[in-house]
């Protein structure tokens, strides 16, 4: 059992960072939305760029972005909640029960390997070149946020023990 509520302890813990993540971009907008602005602007990457034609400087295109960014945090805390009240509701079931039951946090732990590797590794990092910038440089912020959801996602799929 302890595997079990530690399981969902940690869905839970993620639950409340993803929700966070996204109030706080809803309750303080502009705090990151400058930094989704000065990232897709790219405009503190190297002198001479070869790549800014990738740059992108309308608002609006910036405000979408950001948007985007927050309803993945949330629905990344919706399906992770889905998944912690399932795992709640069957911690005493059968392990064939159980394992049925981490489908929605598994969802949830997608998304947010989707949103902090993907979003902020790949495109942010590498397609907008968010490493070079000294001051607009989210890179170690979305490590720690993806390889927590990613080994969340290692230890909750773990099949469960079966009794001998």
């Amino acid at each position: 059992m302890a595997a079990r509520y530690t399981k969902i302890c940690l869905i839970l813990f993620l639950t409340a960072f993803a929700l966070l993540a996204g109030l706080n971009n809803i309750l303080d907008y502009n705090a990151n939305f400058q930094f989704v602005q000065n990232v897709l602007s790219m405009d503190s990457t190297f002198a001479d760029n070869q790549l800014m034609y990738r740059a992108i400087t309308r608002p609006w295109v910036w405000h979408g972005a950001y948007c985007m960014i927050i309803a993945l945090q949330l629905a990344t805390a919706f399906c992770l909640a889905l998944g912690a009240g399932s795992l709640w509701r069957t911690r005493y079931a059968s392990c064939e029960t159980f394992d049925q039951a981490k489908k929605w946090a598994i969802i949830g732990l997608w998304l947010a390997i989707g949103l902090w590797f993907f979003g902020f590794s790949v495109i942010a990092g590498e397609w907008f070149l968010m490493w070079q910038s000294p001051k607009w440089n989210g890179l170690d912020s979305a490590f720690r946020f993806y390889m927590t959801a990613l080994a969340a996602l290692v230890f909750l799929c773990q099949a469960e023990p079966r009794a001998t």
